[in-house]
């Protein structure tokens, strides 16, 4: 996939980037980086172009990632992974999550993000709640860094889906 990614035309490459990461920032820095030798570079591109974007991209971004315990609407690349990054939550553990969630929104403004890959939906609450400790710096670097790791799981998948 990753030849077809490079021979996109840059509005096709910015697409399927958006897919992976909601800022168009992002997606202009990342195709017009192209072409990439191999998937390590394009992750590295794409992980520096997470972690360096301002932070109203950032909240760009957010405003595609559904709320971690909410069931994804919608049929697209985006939602469907979110449905399987978010498997290992419970229908017991929603309530907690969401009022999580809540109590994150008011502290922070945004939308709690993690990478929730692998994680049950007990060590997702948890995460949530040490991070409700953050001050505002911390918890915005902790943000890129999920952000950045979600990114590279999707980008990994994008690559991965046929022609």
């Amino acid at each position: 996939m990753l030849t077809v990614f490079n021979a996109r035309s840059p509005a096709q490459a910015e697409e399927d980037l958006l897919a992976c990461c909601a800022s168009r920032v992002f997606a202009e820095r990342v195709a017009a980086a192209r072409p990439y030798s191999d998937l390590d570079r394009l992750l590295d591109t794409a992980r520096t172009a997470v972690l360096e974007l301002g932070w109203d991209d950032v909240m760009e971004a957010l405003s595609a990632h559904p709320r971690i315990g909410e069931r994804p609407d919608g049929g697209g690349r985006q939602a469907s992974w979110s449905r399987q990054e978010q498997s290992g939550v419970r229908d017991a553990q929603r309530d907690a999550l969401a009022e999580g969630n809540r109590a994150y929104e008011e502290r922070f403004g945004h939308v709690y993000l993690v990478c929730a890959s692998g994680l049950t939906g007990a060590q997702l609450l948890e995460r949530l709640r040490e991070r409700l400790g953050n001050d505002a710096e911390r918890e915005r670097a902790v943000v890129r860094g999920e952000l950045a790791a979600i990114t590279r799981l999707r980008l990994g998948r994008l690559m991965g889906e046929a022609a």
